[in-house]
């Protein structure tokens, strides 16, 4: 019981940290990266521990989907240049320069614990970046290049993460021995994923009880996980295709009365995790420490200072070197994209640089690393000094960055958002076209009261004689935005919005047949 009351008292105080950062404007990991920071130093603090074979699919998996499927993929391919960049080659080079600055300042450090910890904090996490960006409406594009890095990049730190292990257990490292598991692991994951997606929607279709059906959910993504790893997939890449593929096909099945209190639901937990996160791996660095002399000590912070260094100068370096280039080509060949964006500039490409906050992967990776592992202390110090100093530094300055360079886009999916509420109304309109009586002219204000902005409702409506008409009127709505989201006429962005609009509009009038 003790440690119950303890671990509540955590995430009380947590969820007020998360208020006030919300409140002065500031991302919430932020202030959780500083708590968990001030816990691991405060006397007689509790031990929580989590089982390293548990803590990437607890902490990983739930969040994983969350992103994946809020992910838009005309978007992502859209910018799929960028994010390569980012998810490959960013990835890679981060990597590689932490395993060589960790490899020279800890001789004895075997490379590939060095590599392991390069691929720990190599991963940005764009969570606390859009928490920063998102109020301030910026370009959408940059949302979307952090959104799809945040999104792939995962599976290229953790596949790095997976074989640099696998070396430390095998006391070695060859890449003909490893290259094809290696491609077949990426392959395999990707149709398991889809393939996965396919079947769990087909057996959720069959469940009406609401809160039955949010249980699955979870219990299906951790079982996708789990299976995953178990069969010698990739964990993320499985994540990601099951997530992408259960967005593109799930809101045609999942009735708005299940819908909604899933998200709601889902944004908890995700909410839950990341103060977990924070507050289990803050309570390890303190039995690290105790652990040390002072000169381990010393040594320690001075390895977790260059790796922050390294990772905040590896992204500003190579992400505008990339952005020269890319600059350069634009004026060359002239910049023509599929549909309007912002060009990219040196502005864009200093905000996209200084967004590479670390978060969640990197603590939970950190935390699943076997409890024999090659200095396992460092790499758990040094990975929550990353995600700490880089939230601090990165976090605190990013608003005032992006207000400083002043870039617009002109909000595009605010324009595809308005084009979706017309489609959607006239399609919703047509339906009681040549229907004068009270009941249609009923419906008729009631899709104009809730898809026209600034439109107000004068009176309620009573609704209750004109279910069957109201159902076919929202049916037509929804075919119509489902078909300007399979033509990439909109986004998932503008798509999501606009379904949630219908899915009040539907939840208000209890329109949904029994």
């Amino acid at each position: 019981m003790r440690e119950l009351e303890t671990l509540l008292g955590l995430v009380i105080t947590a969820v007020i940290l998360a208020a006030l950062a919300r409140r002065i404007g500031a991302p919430y990991p932020v202030f959780l990266a500083v708590g968990g920071a001030f816990l691991a130093f405060v006397p007689g603090a509790p031990t929580f521990t989590v089982p390293p074979e548990l803590a990437l699919a607890l902490f990983i998996a739930p969040v994983l989907l969350d992103a994946a499927y809020d992910a838009s993929l005309r978007d992502l391919k859209d910018n799929w240049v960028p994010i390569t960049s980012l998810v490959v080659f960013a990835v890679g080079l981060t990597t590689a320069g932490v395993a060589i600055v960790a490899h020279t300042l800890v001789a004895d450090m075997p490379w590939a614990a060095a590599i392991t910890l390069g691929a720990v904090v190599a991963p940005p996490d764009a969570a606390a970046a859009t928490a920063v960006l998102r109020p301030l409406r910026p370009p959408h594009r940059i949302l979307t290049i952090l959104e799809g890095e945040s999104l792939l990049n995962d599976a290229s730190a953790l596949l790095i993460y997976r074989l640099a292990i696998g070396a430390v257990a095998a006391n070695g490292f060859s890449i003909p021995a490893v290259a094809p598991a290696f491609m077949l692991a990426v392959a395999g994951s990707v149709v398991a994923g889809a393939a996965l997606g396919w079947l769990v929607l087909r057996l959720l279709d069959r469940v009406q009880h609401v809160p039955t059906a949010i249980i699955l959910q979870f219990t299906s993504t951790f079982g996708v996980w789990i299976l995953a790893d178990r069969v010698g997939l990739s964990g993320v890449l499985t994540m990601v295709c099951y997530a992408i593929t259960l967005a593109r096909t799930g809101p045609q099945r999942t009735p708005p009365r299940i819908r909604i209190p899933s998200y709601a639901v889902w944004e908890t937990v995700v909410f839950v995790l990341n103060i977990l996160a924070f507050i289990f791996i803050g309570l390890q660095i303190r039995p690290i420490f105790e652990s040390l002399d002072a000169t381990d000590r010393v040594r320690y912070i001075i390895v977790a200072v260059a790796v922050l260094l390294t990772v905040i100068v590896v992204r500003v370096v190579w992400h505008m070197s990339f952005n020269t280039v890319i600059r350069w080509r634009d004026r060359r060949h002239g910049f023509h994209p599929p549909r309007p964006m912002l060009r990219p500039t040196i502005g864009s490409g200093l905000v996209i640089s200084w967004a590479g906050m670390r978060g969640i992967l990197s603590l939970a990776a950190a935390l699943a690393l076997p409890t024999a592992f090659p200095y396992r202390g460092l790499i758990v110090l040094t990975a929550f000094s990353v995600v700490l100093g880089t939230l601090t530094i990165q976090g605190l300055t990013l608003k005032p960055l992006l207000r400083a360079l002043h870039l617009d886009d002109d909000d595009p999916v605010s324009r595809e958002l308005s084009a979706a509420r017309e489609r959607a109304l006239r399609a919703g309109l047509a339906t009681v076209e040549n229907d004068r009586s009270s009941v249609a002219d009923a419906i008729r204000e009631e899709f104009t009261t809730r898809l026209v902005p600034g439109v107000r409702e004068a009176d309620a409506i009573g609704l209750s004689s004109h279910g069957q008409i109201h159902r076919a009127a929202l049916q037509a709505a929804r075919q119509a935005v489902h078909a300007m989201r399979a033509n990439n006429e909109i986004g998932d962005d503008a798509f999501h919005a606009i379904e949630e609009e219908l899915d009040w509009l539907e939840m208000a009038v209890g329109s949904e047949p029994e």
